[in-house]
């Protein structure tokens, strides 16, 4: 099996990559003292070595994970990470969600195979032309319309069938409805854990910076670098 582990030089070698920074003080949990080395001008900073063992931790358990073809969705909705969130998950052959959680998107799981299932007969239709026929345009551009906005909700699940095994979240706050659907659900959930965040509400805390885009393409990029790992070792066995 590949290593994935992670030394502290690593995660700090390029400039601009402040995975150890942690939130000015009125934001700090106490809950994630345990992750903080200490604190530097109001701000808590993280420990990587606590980062690099839990990243490490996380990327082994991925790998296996794909090896065996789990189903994981990625969830990320800031807009200054939406684009990180859905290039990782293409890479990595896995669903996404980064435009904006819809509350009971797994909890009410059968309604969003609905939804799922009339965007893409809707789409249908609309490629085929048969939209386009006896319609005005005015009623051409709001079935446009419609179709654009459930594609903004829909993007990166389209093809996804049932609940997903694993779920990783970018950033808990601001993902908080999905974490309660996770642990609702008991799906397993992995996470990036910021220095406002309380680590035991997701099953895998990775201790590191959730509002640096840097920070958030370093941690995604080592995930899906272990799934896609584990993804093609058994693509090879099966050919």
């Amino acid at each position: 099996m590949a290593s994935y582990i992670l030394t502290e030089y690593k995660m700090t070698e390029r400039k601009n990559l402040p995975v150890h920074l942690g939130n000015k003080k009125n934001k700090w949990s106490l809950d994630r003292a345990s992750y903080s080395l200490y604190r530097r001008k109001n701000r808590h900073i993280i420990n990587l070595v606590q980062t690099a063992h839990f990243l490490s931790e996380t990327c082994n358990l991925l790998f296996k994970a794909a090896r065996k073809r789990k189903e994981i969705l990625i969830v990320g909705t800031r807009r200054y990470i939406a684009d990180l969130v859905a290039s990782a998950a293409k890479k990595a052959q896995c669903h996404y969600v980064n435009y904006k959680w819809q509350g009971g998107l797994l909890t009410n799981w059968s309604t969003t195979k609905e939804r799922l299932k009339r965007f893409r007969n809707l789409k249908q239709k609309y490629d085929s032309g048969l939209f386009h026929r006896r319609r005005t345009k005015k009623e051409i551009a709001l079935i446009e319309k419609q179709l654009e906005l459930l594609y903004q909700y829909l993007k990166g699940i389209l093809y996804m069938k049932k609940l997903p095994d694993i779920v990783i979240i970018v950033d808990q706050q601001k993902e908080s409805t999905a974490v309660r659907e996770c642990r609702a659900l008991r799906i397993p959930t992995i996470s990036l854990v910021d220095t406002n965040c309380d680590p035991d509400l997701v099953d895998i805390p990775i201790p590191a910076n959730d509002d640096a885009p840097g920070s958030v393409r370093l941690i995604l990029n080592r995930l899906m670098s272990a799934v896609s790992a584990g993804y093609k070792t058994t693509q090879q066995q099966n050919s």
